[in-house]
């Protein structure tokens, strides 16, 4: 019988295992102070480091063996997994092994994923993959009206854009998106001379068109991509689409021309009387720092109390587990086909002046129902 390990009440305690993107868990943590208590933060003693623990008030450890078990109830892994050249698995197999609950930052390949459950069911002990990007609000707001559309219309195609850096979140986006998100059929996949490489096929039953930014600077790998995710469904009656990971998310009507009706004279409640494209929910997007600052810690939160009503026994998580093999499965899947990223390592970034667009764009004379850019 697997006995997990018995929880004492009181706050979850924790460690922060990297500090790049640890710092993310760091604040979301700090947010949930009356759930978690923060022990300390383990990295290499980069710069960054010593300005997170001093910054959260913790100590620096500068190895995993300086953990006490007996003080720490959970670890944040936010290191690469071992398949794909991080010692993430390798930590997140030391932790279970000392009866600490893991949850570990994506991506995570299949292999090691199924040798971390095993390792948590013979530890006693709770591991899940953390995805912030299935909980921003943008997305839950998306995935709310496609629940509608898929219930009652007839879907016709996904399109998907996307990095390929952030294609194990899309993966999990998806079997939260698709009523059946099994199989993922591909058909083709084209690499021309430009950025992006176009796969076509089928996900979940529906035609499937995907264009993938399969690039990379080996020396600042966590930028410089041309997008994150943008998700299209189409549908006879318009086409429902996630412009951006952070939104807005955008209802587009198809154009359909009456036949027996006077376009001057277009009756009341023709569907010619409503927006061509409509914004559904805020019309603007939240700046980068309030994404970062705010959005990403609050979404990060969210698996946090997972793991945590998973540690009290408030909640089961085999489902969980279920649906975090599926992904893995299916981002092998997707990235076997698209291949390894081309490397860009003179890619650089250039910041564009908002207000000289914002000029340029009210230079042309509005319509007369045409409101300018403010």
């Amino acid at each position: 019988m697997n006995t997990i390990k018995k929880y004492t009440s009181g706050k979850i305690r924790t460690v922060v295992i990297g500090s790049t993107f640890g710092q993310f868990y760091l604040e979301a943590l700090s947010t949930l102070s009356e759930d978690f208590e923060i022990k300390a933060l383990i990295a290499s003693g980069s710069e960054r480091s010593k300005k997170c623990a001093e910054a959260y008030g913790i100590p620096l450890l500068n190895n995993i063996t300086e953990i006490n078990p007996d003080e720490v109830d959970l670890a944040c892994i936010i290191l690469r997994s071992g398949v794909m050249g991080g010692k993430g698995t390798e930590f997140a197999l030391y932790c279970m092994e000392k009866g600490i609950h893991v949850i570990q930052e994506h991506p995570i390949h299949h292999n090691d994923l199924a040798t971390c459950l095993r390792a948590a069911k013979s530890n006693h002990v709770h591991f899940i993959t953390g995805n912030l990007y299935v909980h921003l609000p943008a997305f839950k707001r998306f995935a709310e009206v496609a629940q509608h559309l898929f219930e009652t219309k007839k879907v016709a195609y996904i399109d998907i854009a996307l990095a390929t850096q952030v294609s194990f979140p899309l993966v999990q986006m998806m079997i939260e998106l698709l009523p059946n998100p099994r199989p993922l059929n591909i058909h083709h996949v084209l690499k021309d001379s430009g950025p992006f490489q176009v796969l076509t096929g089928e996900w979940g039953g529906l035609p499937l068109t995907l264009r993938a930014h399969n690039e990379v600077n080996p020396n600042d790998p966590d930028n410089h991509q041309h997008l994150l995710h943008t998700i299209s469904l189409g549908c006879s009656g318009g086409t429902l689409s996630l412009t951006d990971t952070h939104g807005p998310v955008v209802w587009k009507a198809q154009l359909h021309i009456p036949h027996n009706e006077l376009l001057r004279n277009v009756s009341a409640g023709n569907h010619l009387n409503e927006k061509s494209t409509m914004v559904l929910g805020p019309e603007f997007p939240p700046t980068y720092q309030e994404i970062l600052q705010k959005q990403w810690p609050r979404a990060i939160g969210k698996d946090l109390l997972s793991i945590k009503s998973f540690i009290t026994g408030e909640k089961k998580p085999e489902q969980r587990a279920h649906l975090e093999l599926l992904c893995t499965r299916l981002w092998h899947d997707l990235t076997h086909a698209l291949g390894s990223p081309t490397l860009r390592p003179d890619a650089s970034y250039e910041q564009i002046e908002i207000n000289k667009l914002i000029e340029l764009a009210n230079n042309i004379p509005a319509e007369p129902e045409e409101v300018s850019i403010s």
